[in-house]
């Protein structure tokens, strides 16, 4: 890590290639703890977003017994007459690293140190109110097993491959999240 003044170079001042390395990606077995954490953080954020938001724990550490990053996953949909950029720079100023922001939706960090992963990491994921196709996905999984286990195996199977890529990660997933993600939507209307 650079230095400058013995200071450690800020996380807004590396590159994509550094934060990969400092924060690479890691499985490990599914913890029991990760559903109190995400209540915790929930409470925690509850009062910095505005009424009515909506909150979910998506994401592996979501799905019972897999192998997930040990990153808590949130959804939290604000209503349309919100800004978003507004409730972003509020969690901003309570804790969260604004990582990308579009106009449909914001992807808040916490946990993310210049020394690496803190002990609870926590991604926001802050959109207006939709279809909630993460929710969907989640409890697609919950409810089948047996596509949760090939999930984990996709996952294990990309890991060492993608450690430090988190985009190439993601997309090497995507076919296999948007097919199961669709097929719970159609479950749903059906």
């Amino acid at each position: 890590m650079s230095e400058f003044c013995g200071a450690p170079k800020q996380l807004c001042d590396m590159t994509v290639e550094e934060l990969w390395q400092l924060f690479p990606i890691i499985l490990t077995a599914h913890n029991a703890a990760w559903s109190d954490w995400y209540a915790q953080e929930a409470a925690r954020l509850i009062p910095l977003l505005p009424d009515g938001t909506d909150l979910y724990h998506i994401g592996s550490t979501a799905v019972a017994g897999i192998w997930a990053k040990p990153i808590i996953d949130i959804l939290a949909e604000i209503d349309s007459s919100c800004d978003l950029k507004s409730v972003a720079a509020t969690l901003a100023r309570n804790g969260y690293i604004i990582m990308s922001a579009g106009d449909a939706r914001i992807s808040l960090n916490k946990g993310y140190t210049p020394d690496g992963f803190a002990e609870r990491v926590f991604h926001l994921h802050l959109q207006h109110k939709s279809e909630k196709a993460e929710v969907l996905f989640r409890d697609y999984l919950n409810a089948h097993p047996d596509v949760a286990r090939e999930y984990e195996q996709l996952k294990l199977r990309l890991w060492k491959q993608f450690e430090h890529d988190r985009d190439a990660y993601t997309a090497a997933k995507t076919e296999f999240v948007t097919k199961y993600t669709n097929l719970a939507r159609r479950d749903k209307t059906e």
